[in-house]
């Protein structure tokens, strides 16, 4: 639907001008959070998980939207990670601040982060139909939210997490960090 990548596409432009305003585009906030000196990212993560849980569930509340949870797997939840840890800590950006940085006009983030996005989507497309059967399906799991697990209202779930995720970004900022 061209509507839909419409306003996938203008999301993206906003999340990235907001990333970039936040600061965590530049390298130094990044790899200053792996050393736990800068908690810039993870202030900026926690009140993106906050906004985005509350307003998805509003939304579903109100029927405008439906969620669509896929299965997973372990392999795959494993191996996801690895890959993102791997590049996150090779080039010091994850998929969303690259983008913002290559956006920026930052080189590293263009050639390292961008070409390698492309690449690895290039390779896991072509070596998918081979692994997909027997290594990925290793320990999968259905298309379950919390609150389908464990047969609770959904706002049952997002109230306390949204209050416990807000009491840890009071902490860290107490904290000064």
């Amino acid at each position: 639907n061209k509507l839909q990548l419409f306003f996938g596409f203008i999301a993206g432009l906003i999340f990235g001008f907001l990333l970039q305003k936040g600061g965590v585009t530049d390298y130094n906030v990044i790899i200053g959070q792996l050393l736990l000196e800068d908690y810039t990212v993870v202030k900026i993560m926690l009140s993106a998980v906050i906004t985005g849980m509350i307003g998805i569930h509003l939304l579903k509340s109100l029927k405008l939207v439906k969620l669509h949870p896929k299965p997973g797997s372990i392999i795959t939840s494993v191996l996801g990670g690895l890959i993102f840890g791997c590049g996150f800590a090779i080039l010091g950006y994850c998929p969303g601040t690259v983008a913002g940085a290559a956006g920026q006009g930052y080189l590293d983030a263009l050639l390292g982060g961008v070409v390698g996005i492309i690449l690895g989507t290039w390779l896991f497309a072509n070596i998918y139909s081979k692994i997909k059967s027997n290594l990925l399906s290793w320990g999968s799991f259905k298309p379950l939210t919390l609150p389908e697990l464990f047969k609770i209202n959904p706002w049952v779930a997002v109230v306390p997490v949204a209050i416990l995720l807000v009491m840890i970004l009071l902490l860290i900022e107490t904290a000064g960090w």
